[in-house]
């Protein structure tokens, strides 16, 4: 650790004199920004810069425009630290160790393995605004097509949602599961991958490397239109054939109605699979037997393809005697409106995934593992910007965010 100090002291001591070596960047006494406004030169002033070797002092000439007044170093927008006393490199670690760490731990990691002093307060504020930065990245990028280096196949596009608890103002008006006010907000993901191929037994294979995500806490509408511009950018237009998959809530089912017209539309099996269970336990109460039995038949009906059988049997539930109706007709409800997403048979048959490992693997990861740990409260923004980091770095497409900004 000595060792490491002493290199970033040498280190340090040679950035600070590459970085003033133009003498604080002086383009005379007038000035013109890009939007033509004038500024005077007005005097040499330092600010304290930290870096990823540790602080430094920087020289930067300061302009004023008396018109606006307002101050402008265009040194600091040369270095692209506006507004910020972290350098570039700083504010990368900061932000990814914010994607994947409480911001309180977050600072201590940043001091152990890179000597970098930070409070977390300090981590959180710039894994957010970095967090926008990559949000608005993703937004510039939604209509430019990759160009695929081989035909695409299949591409399948999965969609679900995740409960995130959020402070008390986020969730004013809105009514939880027990009646009472809500303390969560649904997080809705999505990914996308696409399939070559099939293995020797006929499974399907999921290409390697190929899955993205992309995610946020909002409204269903906006998230389509997310979920198409991903889908546009990964080249939809020309897969062979879309895939779109869910978990039967029908806001997933109106946005492909709406944006993958035409793809083909399946329920997730293991989901589907909790429907029948739900209405077998409530009916069969203690006996277990008979209901292990009943649900190995509905399995059975269900890997086939058979939904009008299981809609049959589940009928058949009203004859005994912990009969409960309303569980029931609401899981009968759900097999007629999605029998025709469960044709599981067939979709087997064309080498197609029936389950949504992926996207729920994605949720686990993407959602989970960083924004519902223990006593964690976030607001809708902070979410946001977090949930931004984490499919950018989860999609392999840090690398293109930090090039992008710094050609920006």
């Amino acid at each position: 650790m000595d060792i490491r100090n002493g290199m970033h002291a040498i280190g340090r001591r040679l950035l600070e004199s590459l970085i003033n070596a133009d003498g604080g960047d002086y383009r005379g006494r007038r000035w013109w920004d890009e939007t033509g406004h004038g500024y005077e030169f007005v005097e040499y002033r330092y600010k304290r810069l930290l870096t990823v070797l540790g602080p430094v002092r920087l020289k930067r000439a300061y302009y004023y425009d008396r018109q606006m007044q307002r101050g402008w170093c265009p040194k600091d927008s040369r270095l692209g630290i506006v507004g910020s006393s972290y350098s570039c490199g700083v504010r990368r670690m900061m932000s990814k160790v914010g994607a994947y760490r409480s911001f309180g731990l977050g600072h201590q990691d940043l001091y152990e393995l890179a000597g970098i002093r930070v409070g977390a307060k300090e981590v959180e504020r710039v894994s957010e605004r970095v967090g926008d930065e990559v949000e608005a990245f993703h937004r510039t990028e939604a209509g430019r097509q990759l160009l695929p280096a081989e035909p695409i196949g299949r591409m399948y596009v999965g969609m679900d949602g995740s409960g995130v608890p959020v402070v008390k103002k986020e969730t004013v008006g809105r009514a939880g599961k027990d009646g009472g006010q809500a303390k969560s907000r649904e997080a809705k993901l999505g990914c996308i991958f696409t399939q070559s191929g099939v293995d020797a037994e006929g499974w399907p294979i999921r290409d390697e490397g190929s899955t993205t995500y992309t995610g946020a806490i909002e409204g269903a509408e906006a998230f389509g239109w997310r979920m198409y511009q991903e889908a546009q950018r990964r080249g939809v237009d020309s897969a062979q054939e879309l895939v779109v998959l869910g978990d039967g809530a029908a806001w997933i089912w109106n946005i492909a109605d709406e944006h993958f017209y035409g793809g083909t539309q399946i329920v997730d099996l293991y989901h589907a699979r909790e429907h029948y269970w739900s209405a077998g336990k409530a009916c069969f109460g203690p006996q277990r037997e008979m209901l292990h039995h009943w649900a190995e038949g509905r399995r059975q009906e269900l890997d086939a393809g058979q939904v009008e059988a299981v809609i049959q049997a589940m009928g058949q539930l009203s004859s005994l005697p912990g009969y409960n109706p309303e569980v029931c007709e609401r899981e009968i409800g759900y097999f007629e409106k999605n029998k025709e997403r469960m044709r599981y048979a067939e979709f087997r048959s064309r080498g197609l995934f029936v389950g949504s490992g992926v996207l729920e693997a994605g949720c686990r990861t993407v959602i989970g593992q960083r924004l519902k740990q223990s006593g964690m409260h976030w607001t809708v923004r902070g979410a946001n910007s977090i949930l931004a980091l984490r499919c950018n770095i989860l999609s392999n497409r840090w690398e293109d965010f930090w090039e992008h900004r710094a050609a920006a």
